[in-house]
């Protein structure tokens, strides 16, 4: 369900403490972003529009739903590298993959840890150990092996109450038995996804985005008793709170989308008749038309116009793809310049609704966007080992355009 306004905005970075989402993709594993600032950061006692956005409390739902969100998307781009692979995890582009994934657990436990320090290497360990389980429901699927697939479902379930008294231990304001609970949809979702992805039977990706739409809820639920805990400055669930979390969930799924999408493209050799194609592409254009509702919700004569230029830029990004795996430089100098164009008429459409947000400004905030896109392009094409970091780095940039718009609707429309 697409974000509403103004109660609002659905439940469906910046962290603790803002933007350590993606502070743990180091080195060659993924991108670096600013370390997290001090917990015990201070906000007026009430506040609206862009300093309700900006609040602690804020920051810290719209990381952790970042973070999350992140989770589940690398999770599944590894685990089917895994599967395409027969399994093997040994080859290069799994471990690629596996890194990158490894990289947002790292990120995570750093996000608690910027709160509570000695909890963060027992969350990762157990971070990891729940992703491990997950391996090995994969591999006991793909290989038909009941035992295996037993053994991780009960380890799964083991791992739900174990992780609820993990963050009980730290957060007595979150009971282990509502964290244990709250892991149940994750779970489920992710199973399917995995059944789905198995099976080929065409479900994957919209399986996929079932199990993504869990993540801000619980983002929420760890927000609310950490900011509680830690007596943050705001409200998590405030308005302005769940208009920033939600912009942040949908247009990080924005760009993992679009990375598979036009991965299945490149792996079908350009057919974008093949069935599995149509089917990512009818996932990203599912969240494209949540972003245009989110938008609606807000500005209803804004929602259709929105919808029509979100996606013709992502048009635009499959042109520049097919110029670059077919070599066809003027498609790709086409794809650029329109590109380019749709930046300019991007901003005087949100402008146009939201003066807060001048379109000058918003041109110049989609070039790193736009250009973040295009390096994971071509590395996909050139296959050259770091379209894993490239997209874990195109992903980076959504949460500062998500707080930037939200800050923009927020003062518009006076949101506390």
């Amino acid at each position: 369900m697409p974000p509403r306004i103004p109660k609002m905005l659905a439940a469906s970075a910046v962290t603790v403490l803002a933007l350590v989402a993606c502070a743990g993709n180091q080195e060659s594993a993924a991108p670096t972003t600013s370390a997290a600032p001090p917990v015990a950061t201070s906000a007026p006692e009430a506040v609206s529009g862009q300093a309700a956005v900006n609040t602690p409390a804020a920051e810290l739902r719209a990381g952790l739903t970042h973070l999350l969100t992140e989770h589940v998307y690398t999770a599944a781009i590894a685990l089917k590298y895994a599967v395409d692979n027969g399994g093997n995890l040994e080859d290069p582009t799994v471990k690629a993959a596996v890194a990158n994934l490894d990289a947002n657990s790292v990120a995570l436990s750093q996000a608690i840890g910027a709160a509570y320090p000695a909890a963060e290497e027992p969350f990762l360990a157990s971070w990891r150990q729940h992703i491990g389980f997950f391996v090995d429901y994969t591999l006991g699927t793909a290989t038909n092996d009941q035992f295996k697939i037993d053994k991780a479902e009960a380890d799964l379930d083991g791992y739900r109450t174990s992780f609820g008294q993990l963050i009980n231990s730290v957060v007595p304001e979150l009971s282990a038995d509502a964290v244990a609970q709250a892991l149940v949809p994750h779970v489920d979702s992710v199973l399917a996804t995995i059944d789905s992805l198995v099976a080929g039977d065409g479900q994957v990706f919209a399986r996929l985005v079932a199990a993504a739409d869990h993540m801000p809820g619980t983002a929420a639920t760890l927000a609310g008793g950490i900011a509680e805990n830690k007596d943050l400055d705001g409200d998590v669930d405030a308005a302005a709170s769940e208009l920033r979390s939600g912009l942040t969930y949908l247009l990080t799924s924005h760009v993992d989308l679009a990375g598979i999408a036009l991965a299945q493209a490149v792996s079908e050799g350009g057919d974008l008749q093949e069935p599995s194609v149509q089917a990512a592409v009818a996932a990203l254009d599912t969240n494209s038309v949540a972003l245009s509702e989110a938008i609606g919700a807000a500005y209803p004569d804004a929602e259709e116009p929105f919808l029509a230029s979100w996606r013709q830029h992502i048009g635009f990004f499959v042109d520049y793809t097919l110029g670059t795996a077919t070599k066809d430089q003027a498609k790709v100098d086409k794809a650029r310049a329109d590109l380019e164009g749709y930046r300019t008429s991007f901003g005087q459409l949100i402008s146009s609704v939201v003066p807060e947000l001048p379109a000058d400004v918003l041109a110049e905030a989609l070039v790193p966007h736009v250009n973040s896109v295009f390096a994971t392009i071509d590395s996909l094409v050139a296959a050259d080992g770091q379209v894993f970091t490239k997209l874990a780095e195109a992903s980076a940039h959504m949460p500062d355009t998500a707080t930037a718009l939200a800050g923009g609707i927020a003062e518009n429309k006076d949101l506390s």
